[in-house]
């Protein structure tokens, strides 16, 4: 899937990604009510509300707010019908989706929200004319998707229909275990053509060029500059009884420091802490640390300006890994409650079909501090290479956290590997991604969250022919294994499961194609006054429908 970016913010944001809540409560003349207010604070400004647009961590934190899919997440991460009032049919050959969609579901006008509105917006997501980047998941899984994408069929042709106002029948091209994880994504929302054409380009750039259908409309929004908005509960909103809480209210702030200083000063909630600041505070009662799946890694680069790195030795590669102590990075330098990711696919994010277990536990620890070997790797290196010296650049972003890493990254590897120099160097977020894309490193920082829950999403990255590889990998044996979860094994469970296994122990057993870091934690500090603010391990970050003020 395409998520560039998406993918720098998340570069941009590793340390600061939070948001902060200051609650209060405001005694209305209005009526004969109380109105709860709380004021949240978000680390970036909001790019766009055009779910069909290339999209930042912001802005797909307020579309979960304004709008609302087929689907959504509970408090445990499982899927439940939201604008859809049941789960969907599916045809036994599973690549038919038969969905009946909720009779009172309105759009923030009052109008009603129709079957044709989501064809309408999945069209717009693949037509050539208007697709972004995340065209690919509608590529890779609905009828013709890839064929209009690419201009040989109209986006008519697409294998989404509007049997009736309130029945929407997709078909797909394929089997994909993953469907009904896609429909919980923002590209999949839906989005009403006749007031998309009246606001022309102008749609998704302002609070007043935008229609909702989520528990909150958004207001007081001026466009991709703005330094605040304000989510206001939607009187529309088929489900407005369980949204308790009337207005958010949202402050840019890009400071950690001040969030915390709000927090001591009760005028804030909850606070995010990382660094040097979540060790300061874990052992408080009021520190507390949230689920994530994001795992931040390293790329090694094999092939650069059409020559072949060092990094293309085997040796080299697993030294490079087995000399890095990430209990110790995890524990004294980021501290923060992030974990060491002795695996690719995260923890706690997908299970054995059968058994129940966690895909860490079945497949294991990989690539596991072990200072002698990664020496015995580094030598066999150096013979294979007829090098006595190696010198390696390691890119990142320049924030103060990136640094920090690559200098206990730097003086790891230059202690536990003698005859290894690695140059730092770092830069904007931005321009070190398009350096990684356009393959001019030697080891790169990167970090990955899943868009939906299949381990397809992290394994299918270092596929040869995949976009996104950048780092010159290719392995038949895990190409196999990979592209036969989404083909033969698609509708057997257990053997996909295994498949995955398989592929991991390629990647990194066999191969040690990356080196994962750590899996990321959020830590804050939480007031327990506020409550209902669910974090999610994919997709969209946060929902703030069910948020309280005791």
């Amino acid at each position: 899937m395409k998520r560039l970016t998406k993918y720098v913010s998340f570069l941009m944001a590793i340390v600061f990604l939070f948001i902060t809540f200051t609650a209060c409560e405001n005694k209305s003349n209005k009526g004969n009510g109380s109105s709860k207010e709380a004021n949240f604070l978000e680390t970036s400004e909001l790019l766009t509300l055009n779910t069909t647009a290339d999209e930042d961590f912001a802005s797909f934190t307020a579309q979960n707010q304004v709008f609302e899919g087929l689907y959504g997440l509970n408090e445990k991460d499982e899927f439940v019908p939201a604008v859809a009032k049941a789960m969907p049919v599916i045809s036994e050959d599973q690549k038919t989706y038969t969905i009946h969609l909720r009779s009172n579901a309105k759009w923030s006008d009052g109008s009603k929200l129709t079957a044709a509105d989501f064809v309408y917006a999945w069209r717009r997501a693949v037509d050539p004319k208007t697709a972004t980047g995340y065209a690919s998941l509608f590529k890779d899984t609905v009828k013709n998707a890839t064929e209009i994408n690419a201009g040989k069929l109209p986006a008519t042709q697409l294998g989404v229909k509007a049997v009736d106002e309130e029945t929407l029948k997709i078909e797909l091209k394929k089997p994909v275990p993953y469907f009904l994880s896609l429909l919980s994504f923002e590209t999949f929302f839906p989005q009403k053509e006749a007031f998309l054409k009246k606001q022309g380009d102008k749609y998704g750039t302002t609070a007043s060029h935008t229609l909702y259908n989520g528990p909150f409309i958004m207001k007081e929004w001026q466009g991709n500059t703005a330094k605040s908005w304000v989510y206001a509960k939607n009187k529309n909103y088929w489900d407005k009884d369980n949204v308790k809480i009337d207005m958010i209210h949202v402050n840019v702030s890009k400071d950690i420091n001040a969030g915390i200083n709000l927090f001591e000063t009760k005028e804030a909630d909850l606070a995010p802490l990382s660094g040097e600041y979540a060790k300061r505070y874990k052992n408080r009662t009021d520190f507390k640390t949230e689920k994530d799946s994001m795992i931040t890694y390293l790329r090694l680069n094999q092939k650069r300006d059409g020559e072949k790195t060092p990094l293309a030795n085997n040796a080299l590669r697993h030294a490079i890994n087995l000399a890095i102590d990430k209990d110790q990075l995890t524990k004294e330098i980021l501290g923060d409650g992030s974990f060491a990711a002795n695996g690719w696919i995260p923890k706690d994010f997908t299970q054995n079909p059968e058994t129940g277990a966690d895909f860490r536990k079945d497949s294991g620890s990989h690539l596991v501090y072990n200072k002698s070997k990664a020496k015995e790797y580094f030598q066999q290196a150096k013979k294979e290479l007829n090098m006595k010296q190696i010198s390696l650049e390691l890119l990142g972003d320049d924030q103060e956290v990136t640094k920090t890493l690559f200098t206990y990254l730097k003086d790891k590897w230059e202690a536990n590997l003698p005859g290894l120099t690695v140059n730092i160097k770092t830069m904007p977020a931005k321009a070190a991604m398009q350096l990684t894309l356009d393959g001019h490193y030697d080891m790169s920082l990167s970090s990955w969250l899943p868009d939906f829950k299949d381990p397809w999403t992290y394994s299918s990255l270092f596929l040869s022919d995949y976009y996104n590889n950048s780092m010159s990998y290719s392995s038949p044996k895990y190409d196999q294994l990979v592209k036969s979860t989404d083909t033969e094994l698609a509708t057997k469970k257990q053997e996909r499961y295994q498949a995955f296994i398989a592929s991991e122990k390629v990647l990194l057993d066999e191969d040690a194609a990356i080196v994962p870091l750590y899996q990321h934690q959020t830590a804050v500090l939480q007031n327990p006054k506020l409550t209902g603010v669910r974090k999610h391990s994919f997709g969209s970050p946060y929902s703030f429908k069910y948020v309280r003020l005791k």
